[in-house]
């Protein structure tokens, strides 16, 4: 099945708008018919996650586009590279690897792409709105987008990203639709402290549990209380697309498309319905741990997706209150969120308390942490389900005072009191 085209398509299509631009329509014609799309749609921005180093195949394909002069029709944004080019000496990739790392990001920089560099787009000012068409890739990124922002993107990935914004378009169908969006399984949460239900590391428990239960399914979660913060719903979502394929979720009374669970479910029933209670939240903290606690701590590892100002703000002051780490500790965050700390004068602070602070990139797909012995604490869902099998490291997971305080201990300190026990 190949898509409806306008006459405007067809030209680029065509090769009318140059030879960039008919392969990148080649690329999304040719998707847009695989996932059965009967048209394309406009979209307003993009967010490009294959600026991150993998191989050959992605710098061929960046560099070929540059070479046929591509320039990406919509403000784009760019997510993590492989390299932080604010803190050259923290990755420590062999010199030819970082060269074609740089090469990578140099492409989608000449392509008129903005050097974001960030996991995390929706933390800049220029953010997609309710309603908005866009095409995103980074699966962070695009649950936020669809369930805290209510902006419209489908779960895009490496190569279509990049076609999608040097054309203007991507594939009607799914969730840039009204009827792609509706949920199909209930969560109902029940037995949760309010406390706990804030908590952004109990978020991340709960999308882990979410992810493994939904798959690729929108889940419609019910229980939680209204007003989440974007922090919480951001750790919520991350875990939820790192175990399962989940590209939106709706938190009823906190997510824009969700003010009720009959809004969420489009007026009709759920297709299933899961009842998710405080030890199912314990059991699911306790899987995002390879190890138990109570071992050697090496390292601790924050910010994934990258950290946000009020996160950033939270740690310069548990660092001043609990002390400062003992154990190397890292928090990864975009270089506009750094900016404003700075700004503000928080950035300073923590860096003299012994907080490295990565940029541009993350701990859990480039070689920063080093020398490493014990496991690494984290109050990442994400960091934690992905980082044993790209690094090979035990990883803990836990609350961000828990990681700090552990940090200062040099032992891995579990509060069981802040998990309703």
């Amino acid at each position: 099945m190949r898509p409806a085209l306008t006459d405007d398509e067809q030209q680029m299509l065509d090769g009318g708008h140059g030879d960039a631009v008919a392969t990148a329509m080649r690329v999304l014609v040719e998707t847009a018919g695989i996932m059965q799309a009967p048209r394309l749609l406009p979209i307003v921005g993009a967010h490009i996650d294959g600026c991150l180093y993998h191989g050959e195949a992605g710098l061929d394909f960046a560099e070929r586009l540059a070479t046929q002069g591509a320039r990406v029709r919509v403000p784009t944004t760019l997510n993590v590279a492989s390299l932080d080019l604010l803190h050259p000496d923290l990755v420590r990739l062999d010199p030819a690897t970082a060269g074609r790392a740089r090469r990578l990001m140099d492409a989608y920089v000449a392509m008129g792409c903005s050097p974001t560099w960030t996991c995390a787009p929706y933390q800049r000012e220029d953010r997609p709105s309710l309603g908005d068409q866009i095409a995103w890739a980074e699966s962070n990124a695009i649950v936020f987008a669809n369930a805290v922002l209510g902006a419209r993107t489908e779960r895009y990935g490496d190569f279509i990203d990049i076609c999608c914004a040097i054309t203007g378009r991507a594939p009607a169908v799914g969730l840039h639709t009204d009827e792609g969006r509706y949920a199909a399984l209930h969560v109902k949460v029940h037995g949760l402290p309010d406390t706990l239900a804030r908590e952004p590391a109990a978020l991340a428990a709960l999308g882990h549990l979410v992810g493994s239960l939904a798959g690729a399914e929108v889940p419609v979660i019910d229980g939680l209380p209204p007003g989440l913060s974007e922090d919480g719903l951001k750790a919520l979502g991350a875990a939820a697309a790192s175990s399962g394929a989940v590209a939106m979720f709706h938190a009823v009374g906190s997510s824009p498309e969700a003010p009720t669970l009959a809004a969420a479910l489009g007026g009709d029933e759920p297709a299933r319905v899961v009842e998710v209670d405080l030890p199912m939240l314990r059991d699911a903290r306790d899987e995002l741990s390879t190890v138990a606690p109570g071992g050697p701590l090496g390292a601790v590892s924050l910010g994934t997706p990258h950290a946000s100002v009020d996160e950033l703000q939270h740690l310069v002051r548990l660092v001043g209150d609990i002390g400062p780490p003992v154990v190397p500790l890292y928090v990864n965050t975009g270089r506009d969120t750094l900016a404003q700390l700075d700004r503000a004068g928080a950035g300073d602070a923590l860096r003299s308390a012994g907080v490295t602070v990565v940029t541009d990139t993350c701990t859990y797909v480039t070689p920063v942490l080093h020398d490493v012995e014990g496991a690494v604490m984290t109050d990442s869902a994400k960091w934690a389900w992905y980082a044993p099998g790209n690094l090979g490291f035990d990883t803990v997971f836990g609350t961000t005072h828990e990681c700090v305080r552990s940090a200062a201990l040099g032992r891995v300190w579990r509060d069981d009191g802040a998990w309703g026990t």
